[in-house]
């Protein structure tokens, strides 16, 4: 995979990755220390492809950039690829500084008001139930749950109105056409962005360079297989130019879609396979909570093990799904898998 060699911005910087293609990366106050944005310009229309999360570090940083990059801008459009806080977090602010409105998913924008509001299956207290049915133990359910709601922490106000997009959408940003992908199994209706004239891409979280992307269960679909859903839908990339210089939100710009696919098809092959063999090497049925040290060979903080029981719980549903594991539910609402 052709890796590109620049480095990323530093604070209130920018670097310019193509024509009119600025890149501007934020920190962010987790273990994957960072998220890039993307700010799109053609004389004074520019086009902000998200936000950063919701916190006061970002905010001064972005000030820096009102009389940097964003000097006499005119006519200002904002993006959310999703609804997640590092992407979403000052889309309201920034949509209020500017008088502008904020273009993303209907379903990306629903999820960010009950995450908010803790309902539809997308309170912490919804996730503490899943997790408990698939044998989290109880030290770390009170630590979820004296967390609180982190997502309105990092998203202190989502909009209130919005432009809706969905996929094969195309919209007129900055002097290009750039058109919707939409992509599953990472969050509800993410939207990539594809430039295929300048051979572009605007990842998101759907394909990054170096990590593989969260895919999780959620307990307002507690028998979902996002995992399928997110390899059918970087699958789609591959129609895309060979060449095409791909934006990702972690990590830096790189070349080789094809390569990049194929290697998140194969690790989440090979996890699912030490999965599957774990089950079947177990003298009893498995928790999701039990394979947790399969999928994840590091100690993990709190938001990281908030993560993985998610993730664990969907490769064992999408192993159950395709029939290469039981799943077993107890009386009381325990889950727990077998070969």
């Amino acid at each position: 995979m052709d890796l590109l060699p620049t480095a990323p911005p530093a604070p209130g910087r920018v670097v310019e990755v193509a024509p009119g293609v600025l890149w501007l990366r934020m920190p962010l106050p987790f273990a994957l220390d960072h998220v890039n944005l993307w700010l799109l310009r053609d004389g004074g229309d520019v086009a902000l492809v998200d936000c950063g999360y919701g916190d006061t570090v970002t905010r001064e940083i972005w000030s820096r950039h009102f009389s940097g990059a964003l000097a006499g801008a005119k006519t200002v459009r904002i993006v959310a690829t999703h609804c997640h806080p590092d992407h979403l977090g000052n889309a309201e602010w920034l949509a209020s500084h500017f008088g502008s409105k904020v273009t993303m998913t209907y379903a990306e924008f629903m999820a960010a008001h009950a995450m908010i509001a803790g309902a539809a299956g997308l309170g912490p207290a919804d996730a503490g139930g899943l997790f408990a049915r698939h044998g989290m133990s109880g030290e770390h359910l009170a630590a979820l749950a004296a967390r609180g709601n982190q997502y309105h922490r990092g998203v202190p106000e989502a909009p209130h109105t919005f432009e809706r997009i969905v996929d094969g959408d195309e919209l007129a940003l900055a002097g290009r056409a750039w058109r919707v992908v939409a992509g599953y199994g990472h969050s509800p209706e993410h939207a990539a962005l594809a430039c295929t004239d300048a051979a572009l891409l605007i990842s998101g979280d759907m394909l990054l360079p170096r990590i593989s992307t969260n895919v999780s269960v959620w307990a307002g679909e507690p028998d979902a297989d996002p995992v399928a859903r997110f390899l059918a839908s970087i699958a789609r990339f591959e129609a895309l130019p060979a060449d095409t210089l791909v934006l990702p939100s972690h990590g830096v710009p790189f070349r080789g879609i094809g390569d990049r696919v194929g290697a998140l098809g194969e690790h989440h092959r090979l996890r699912l396979d030490e999965l599957s063999a774990a089950l079947a090497a177990a003298a009893a049925p498995q928790s999701a909570e039990d394979v947790i040290p399969v999928l994840f060979r590091r100690t993990l903080d709190l938001q990281q093990r908030f993560f993985a029981m998610g993730e664990a719980i969907a490769h064992l549903n999408h192993l159950w799904q395709i029939g290469r594991a039981e799943r077993l539910v107890a009386a009381d609402g325990a889950i727990r898998f077998a070969a």
